[in-house]
């Protein structure tokens, strides 16, 4: 597939394949009401920065509260619509992976298959991409797909995750403070995000 390549540009478009919660919004905990979505700080304008800088925008969120039967996919969607609204712009795509850990999916991270096809359908350059979230799950879907990755601190704490900050020290993958970090050093790279090659 397209996502083969790190190392050399192909000439497609640039892209953010980002986590939601913890990432873009506050994570209270399977939240499945559009009036409990709280931006962090910064990421709504960083993410309308990177829009203007020609980066496509997909949203890739793990749902298991769908699959525990704590709300309904419809729930999931209208909370992303509300983000939408919040942030000012419509993703270029969104995948809800709706089951459990313990269940078989095709698209819950740390699976690349969303990031793969979106990639190949949209004409998409792996080193012109970006994978962005909290959690080791988000770094290694980013990484499985052939797109660098970078972590950013839990926005219910402002500090990463000890094992996601272990897993991105081991690899040389980046770490921010924030999305709005993450985002700023990836138009200052020119739509390139750079990192150390690493294997998953």
């Amino acid at each position: 597939m397209a996502g083969a390549s790190r190392s050399k540009s192909s000439g497609g478009a640039a892209a953010l394949f980002l986590d939601r919660d913890d990432t873009i919004v506050r994570d209270e905990g399977y939240m499945s009401r559009p009036e409990q979505l709280v931006l962090l700080p910064g990421a709504a304008d960083a993410l309308r920065r990177a829009r203007a800088a020609g980066f496509r925008l997909y949203l890739v969120t793990n749902q298991s509260g769908i699959g525990r039967g704590y709300y309904a996919l419809a729930d999931a969607e209208a909370c992303n619509r509300r983000l939408e609204e919040l942030c000012g712009l419509r993703f270029d795509g969104i995948c809800i992976a709706p089951e459990r850990p313990d269940e078989p999916s095709r698209y819950r991270k740390p699976s690349p298959a969303y990031l793969l096809e979106r990639i190949e359908a949209d004409g998409l350059d792996p080193a012109r991409c970006l994978a962005v979230g909290d959690k080791v799950s988000d770094l290694e879907c980013g990484l499985a797909a052939g797109v660098p990755a970078a972590l950013v601190a839990r926005g219910a704490t402002g500090a990463p995750r000890p094992d996601a900050a272990a897993f991105a020290a081991a690899r040389g993958l980046p770490v921010y403070p924030s999305l709005a970090a993450a985002v700023d050093a990836a138009l200052a790279a020119g739509g390139t995000a750079t990192q150390t090659d690493s294997e998953t």
